[in-house]
């Protein structure tokens, strides 16, 4: 079994890992987050080593890969998925674990700009978290740390029901619409803001005369 970690928020991520190696899950992980699992101690490998193809681009393109997302959206009940896969030595990927950049946070300081607020939007993360939701029934998605323990508990006494993971699926939807929703409305900003200094200045210069 496989599971790809990626997170900006690391609270309880070490052991949560931890616990998934337990369970005989092999861990795959990008940056930072690989940077803390591998310092604790825990086994884990760049996802460079099932993609083949290094991370590029600062860091903006290393999961958009069909060796991850063939792994995640692979049907494991359609014989011609399997086939494909297996076709191109695609593996699967059971779990992921995946919570985004802090765009709001990031946008709500003092003095950013359009291009700070560009670098924290999250592209590769809501991909992954989309495409494990889709395929809930074969893979679990995790974009909440408080989740970590119930999932380490389920998987240890077996496994998650269907329920339960499409609890998390929804959870994961969620996650992204309330993310994409906050990009939006900067972005809405941004283009109301364009109309304001024109009038603003107007404004000075009348209240300087």
């Amino acid at each position: 079994m496989r599971a790809i970690i990626s997170v900006y928020d690391k609270t309880g991520v070490i052991d949560f890992a931890r616990g998934l190696t337990e369970a005989g899950y092999e861990i795959f992980s990008t940056g930072n987050t690989k940077k803390t699992i591998a310092d604790a101690k825990v086994p884990v490998h760049s996802i460079s080593d099932t993609t083949g193809f290094p991370e590029i681009l600062d860091g903006r393109v290393k999961t958009l890969h069909p060796m991850v997302h063939g792994g995640i959206l692979a049907r494991r009940g359609v014989p011609s998925h399997m086939a494909e896969i297996a076709k191109y030595k695609i593996q699967t990927i059971e779990l992921v674990a995946v919570n985004l950049y802090p765009f709001v946070q990031a946008i709500a300081k003092k003095g950013v700009t359009l291009e700070d607020a560009l670098e924290n939007i999250d592209i590769g993360g809501p991909t992954m978290i989309r495409a494990s939701a889709k395929n809930f029934p074969d893979v679990i998605v995790i974009v909440d740390p408080a989740d970590y323990p119930l999932v380490l508990e389920k998987i240890r006494k077996g496994g998650l029901n269907m329920n339960e993971r499409k609890r998390l699926a929804q959870k994961a939807f969620q996650h992204v619409a309330v993310y994409d929703t906050a990009i939006a409305q900067y972005l809405a900003r941004v283009i109301d803001d364009k109309k304001k200094p024109n009038h603003q200045n107007h404004t000075r210069n009348q209240n300087s005369r």
